[in-house]
């Protein structure tokens, strides 16, 4: 039986402490948040059974849950709604990442005011739709013009939002120049130290690119954001992007770290040559279209994965559910969907089961039936693990 204070203070050792008291303080707020923030403990817990070993390898994101979906603006300029976190992106069993999503489910069912009934309600719908989707053998992908209920409305939110309104919510306006707000919230200042060496980076870059101006730095800011990753090096860069002051962009800079999953993995992962190499490959083969400046880069002898920060980022608001359960099950249609043909566009990938494969497995039923049971298991082991957690957390046991 694993030491759950021990394995999480291992796992975060050597985080920025600032950030790293955040996610320390939000995983006592809720079961769910306690999850986000401990996929490496999630996969170390799971239990022996057939669903895990029977199951086909695929590429799987690896930190699936209910808040790991959202929108983005494509490097075709056009607003998708699709899988969104690729950080423990790995091969492995495609229940794996099913499994994690159905915990989700029932772990953040009190905080969404959900019943028991409700939330197995919503298991049932997400499965049948990956399944029905992988039986199709076809991927598919969900825009503005083909989204509907609560991921519709979402993507139909956007049309309004532009880039001036988002850049005043990320910084402080002088005349016509730009700073990135240090608010606490979203962003904290850098060292000199910092500062200069992702500048250099950005130049580097930009120095390849057909308008170097577009990536001359503006400011830099250690960006507060997520809650696995909080207190790995990010980085909120405000570069001139096409022209001061309202032209100006932002872009994401994030450290990649190994994936919590392939210590507990039996099967052969690729060689990748950096960490951000594997997270920017996946995502680029699982997703439909890739979110604009998404890249890995290398800064001294750590790799990172560059994107864009868009006004069209942004998840479905869950608790607006307002007591109408079709709402959430729509979400949840989706959900499967998408699970599904990220597998599918993936498949036949550097060991990844081809579609034939994955079909074949989908018209299997006892596996489903498993996976239901399987997550009532992990939802009681989490729990166990939170209220373990808050205990130690209370008595100090995470000074930072």
């Amino acid at each position: 039986m694993l030491d759950v204070v021990d394995v999480i203070r291992e796992y975060n050792a050597g985080r920025d402490p600032e950030r790293l008291q955040r996610k320390y303080t939000a995983m006592r707020h809720d079961p769910f948040t306690f999850l986000r923030g401990t996929c490496h403990l999630f996969y170390a817990q799971l239990p022996p059974a057939k669903a895990f070993e029977k199951a086909p390898a695929t590429w799987v994101c690896g930190d699936l849950h209910l808040e790991n979906m959202g929108s983005y603006k494509g490097d075709n300029r056009l607003v998708y709604f699709d899988l969104n976190d690729f950080d423990e992106a790995a091969l492995a069993p495609c229940t794996w990442e099913l499994i994690r999503l159905l915990t989700s489910v029932h772990v953040a069912a009190a905080s969404l005011d959900l019943s028991r009934d409700q939330a197995n309600q919503l298991c049932h719908r997400f499965l049948d739709s990956y399944t029905g989707a992988l039986r199709l053998g076809k991927a598919r992908w969900i825009e503005r013009d083909t989204a509907t209920g609560m991921v519709g409305d979402l993507l139909g939110s956007l049309r309004g939002r532009l880039r001036p309104h988002f850049l005043d919510s990320r910084t402080e306006r002088r005349g016509k120049h730009r700073k990135l707000r240090l608010d606490g919230r979203r962003a904290l200042p850098v060292t000199d130290k910092q500062r200069e060496k992702v500048t250099a980076l950005i130049q580097k870059i930009g120095a390849k690119e057909s308008d170097p101006g577009f990536y001359t730095v503006l400011d830099v800011a250690r960006r507060i954001a997520g809650t696995g990753s909080l207190g790995v090096d990010r980085f909120a860069i405000l570069v001139e992007g096409k022209g001061s002051p309202d032209s100006n962009y932002l872009l994401d800079l994030k450290q990649a770290m190994p994936s919590s999953l392939v210590p507990h993995l039996d099967i052969a992962q690729p060689d990748w040559e950096t960490e951000a190499e594997r997270v920017v490959a996946v995502q680029r083969r699982m997703q439909a279209i890739s979110p604009a400046f998404l890249r890995a880069v290398t800064m001294g002898r750590k790799s990172y994965v560059l994107r864009g920060l868009q006004p069209t980022e942004d998840r479905v608001a869950l608790t607006d559910w307002h007591g109408k359960l079709e709402r959430l099950d729509g979400v949840l249609d989706a959900m499967g969907k998408l699970s599904a043909w990220a597998q599918l566009r993936s498949s036949g990938r550097q060991g990844s089961a081809t579609a034939d494969e994955l079909i074949a497995f989908a018209e299997k039923r006892r596996w489903v039936t498993q996976l239901h049971e399987l997550a009532q298991d992990c939802t009681r082991q989490v729990r166990r693990d939170w209220k373990a957690y808050c205990k130690a957390y209370d008595k100090g046991a995470f000074p930072v």
